[in-house]
């Protein structure tokens, strides 16, 4: 089961969601999603630094990226992981540490649900010094429980990924034939730009073969 809740400190809302237990964690952690610079949309876990807790997650709306979370919604995230942290939702002043999830690292030397990182460098800390009770009030409002196929889903977004890079690199063909037809038009034309002036027609006009025997009496 996997908890969704709605964040609305953000427009449009942003979506959290939390593992049931260490068996769901380890789920969230297998299927979740790459960084997508497409759809901009990036997965990050938070949990309770040096005490257990649940994994939340939250996918980023387009163009936001784990540098420019907004601060409300941090702050959401982290209140509702303490809050899911059976330590940490009675202890004050707790840190809250966040990455991408294309940082996690997983082995099979690790215990169910236990995770680590492959770039120390891409966690952050965020101080949490006591428990929100209308924050967390405002998000159990939203609460919704599923038994998604986390697979399935992933596999999804990876198909959607692949066919919205395919068309990328059509529409990219597309605008790379078309600037090249523009070149060779305006190469050729150009080249071309005075064939008119010398065609057979006009040197004839131009000639004085035909022109009476008075023309020079017209410069006189």
């Amino acid at each position: 089961m996997v908890y969704y809740f709605t964040s609305n400190v953000v427009s449009p809302s942003a979506f959290i969601y939390v593992g049931k237990d260490k068996f769901e964690n380890e789920d969230l952690i297998k299927f979740g999603l790459d960084q997508d610079v497409w759809l901009v949309m990036i997965g990050l876990v938070f949990h309770v630094d040096n005490l257990s807790s649940a994994h939340v997650y939250v996918r980023l709306r387009e163009g936001e990226t784990w540098d420019n979370i907004a601060e409300p919604l941090l702050e959401d995230c982290a209140q509702l992981t303490k809050a899911n942290s059976i330590e940490g939702n009675k202890k004050d002043n707790i840190t809250i540490i966040y990455t991408p999830w294309s940082n996690l690292q997983k082995d099979g030397s690790m215990a169910t649900g236990q995770v680590s990182f492959h770039n120390p460098k891409l966690v952050r800390k965020v101080l949490v010094r006591t428990r929100e009770n209308p924050i967390i009030n405002r998000l159990n409002k939203t609460r919704v429980e599923k038994f998604p196929d986390l697979r399935a889903e992933k596999e999804e977004a990876l198909k959607k990924k692949r066919h919205d890079e395919r068309k990328f690199r059509d529409q990219q063909k597309e605008k790379d034939k078309l600037e090249k037809r523009e070149r060779e038009q305006l190469k050729w034309q150009k080249e071309h730009a005075y064939d008119d002036m010398f065609s057979e027609e006009n040197m004839l006009e131009s000639s004085n073969q035909n022109r009476g025997e008075d023309f020079l009496d017209d410069f006189m």
